[in-house]
């Protein structure tokens, strides 16, 4: 095996675990923003008002 080939599989690795980590940090934020979405439900439900108002809920198509 050249050092050509040792430094792409070197660098094959390292992109890997960056992607890894990429993928964990979108997961942790995708979990914390749906138990954040979860306790202002709640708390709305609390409180007696509609879970989620039309503007949040299309907020994303905006």
């Amino acid at each position: 095996m050249d050092t050509f080939e040792i430094n792409r599989l070197h660098v094959a690795e390292l992109l890997g675990r960056a992607e890894r980590e990429r993928v964990v940090r979108q997961t942790v934020r995708a979990r914390r923003d749906a138990r954040r979405a979860a306790r202002r439900v709640s708390r709305r439900k609390a409180a007696g008002r509609p879970a989620s108002t039309d503007r949040e809920r299309f907020a994303h198509a905006a």
